[in-house]
């Protein structure tokens, strides 16, 4: 029935657009463009004990990362296309890294409405569901179909996935071990501008996950709303999700996780920034002990995961809380309380200073709620069109708990990066 409606609906968009194609229309069509850009990143990190889960002390890493990409694209009136190579690694890797294709889409587009199909980006409101997760080496990306309509201050999107790993003539349609967590996904966003100010979204996700060892695949639902709301100098957003289904073990979810932010532009120099976040945690979590043998009998899920999101720009930089990183595969969840700022001594230099508090979400025995407190520094500079450097050091405080969670015998934590970013483009034609 999915796929019935998928075809009449791309049918009935194509057709239409067809139509749309009188003899001004085609003659307008003679405007072409296109251009070719690139972006070599390159960032060298230092840590020590970020992301330790052994009994004993981990001893420091260092290395350097490099991402390496190319970016095509050609337009006209209707019609877009984007091809987007990519090559990642580490310096000094067997193999000398990983290519892949980022993106190779093409996107149809009339009055408002369109159709965008193949491999692309998704982001979302602020990405805290659905984002890019550029701050990884080899990001995000989805095959996919979305088709939309943008107008009058209204947007709607939906997108379908269906993923394989291969072209099976025998053995089924069982994916395992692929690209992407999910086997099937459908979303649906509608985005509307109240005013300049003020815009809310509502979403709606469906991620079907692939069973073990069976075709089975469990379905977990998400749906929230989100707001942002900017009077004068303020930025003010909110967001609530909730979690329902069964997860990859065939539990049931009853999830949730819900944020409130606040920016203040105090002037062209300052800017000071508030938020709390809180994930829901399972609550039959049980803390392991090392060297012990232990069973605990799940009956449903309650941590909220954090399915498709731009995971560095929330919950610390350091990037130590995915909510799906303690150990045993469940999770406390999370809450986060934050505050900063940053400052502009001069145009092309930002200065930046934060402190995280971070706390389970449930009480873990007689542990206390607190994981640790996180303070982050940063400085980013533009030294030239095309070119920025930025640095940034972390340290965590850890307490207790967290040696619990992590069993990480330290309770300090630090990481320091040095990154730069070389985005030029190199050549661009209209004909």
């Amino acid at each position: 029935m999915k796929r019935a409606l998928l075809i009449i609906g791309l049918t009935a968009f194509l057709c239409l657009t067809a139509q749309a194609q009188d003899s001004d229309t085609i003659a307008a069509d003679k405007h072409h463009e296109f251009s070719i850009s690139g972006e070599i990143m390159t960032r060298g990190e230092w840590r020590n004990g970020a992301l330790a889960t052994t009994d004993e002390d981990d001893d420091e890493a260092k290395f350097i990362l490099e991402r390496s990409r190319l970016y095509l694209n050609y337009r006209q009136r209707h019609l877009e296309v984007q091809i987007t190579p990519q090559h990642s690694g580490v310096w000094g890797t067997a193999g000398g890294g990983a290519f892949a294709m980022r993106e190779a889409w093409a996107k149809l587009n009339y009055k408002g409405a369109f159709a965008k199909f193949g491999r692309q980006t998704l982001a979302y409101d602020d990405e805290r569901v659905i984002g890019t997760n550029d701050w990884s080496m080899t990001s995000a990306y989805h095959d996919a179909l979305k088709l939309g309509y943008e107008g009058y201050g209204h947007k709607v999107h939906a997108v379908l996935a269906y993923n394989q790993n291969n072209i099976n003539m025998n053995g089924g349609s069982i994916y395992k071990d692929g690209g992407q967590i999910y086997k099937t996904m459908q979303m649906l966003w509608y985005h509307y501008d109240f005013s300049p100010q003020l815009g809310a979204s509502a979403l709606f996700l469906n991620t079907g996950i692939q069973a073990e060892s069976t075709a089975e695949i469990n379905n977990q639902q998400l749906m929230g709303l989100y707001a942002k709301y900017k009077p004068h100098s303020l930025t003010l957003e909110s967001s609530f999700y909730i979690q329902r289904g069964t997860n990859e073990l065939g539990l049931p979810i009853h999830a949730w996780m819900a944020s409130a932010e606040g920016n203040w532009k105090i002037d062209h120099r300052w800017n000071a920034n508030l938020g709390y976040y809180h994930l829901s945690g399972d609550e039959k979590y049980y803390l392991i002990v090392p060297n012990a043998f232990g069973l605990v009998l799940q009956t449903d899920a309650h941590a909220f995961n954090l399915l498709f999101a731009s995971h560095h720009q929330f919950y610390g930089a350091m990037d130590f809380f995915y909510i799906k990183a303690f150990y045993g595969g469940y999770s406390p969840g999370l809450q986060d309380l934050h505050l900063g700022a940053t400052y502009s001594p001069v145009s092309k230099v930002t200065l930046g200073a934060k402190y995280h508090w971070l706390g389970t979400s449930i009480k873990i025995e007689d542990l206390s709620y607190t994981l640790g407190h996180e303070i982050e520094l940063s400085a980013s500079w533009n030294i030239m069109k095309d070119v920025k450097l930025s640095a940034g050091y972390s340290q965590m405080t850890g307490t207790e708990t967290l040696k619990a969670l992590r069993r990480n015998n330290s309770n300090r934590i630090q990481w320091g990066w040095l990154m730069l970013v070389v985005s030029p483009k190199f050549f661009s034609t209209k004909w």
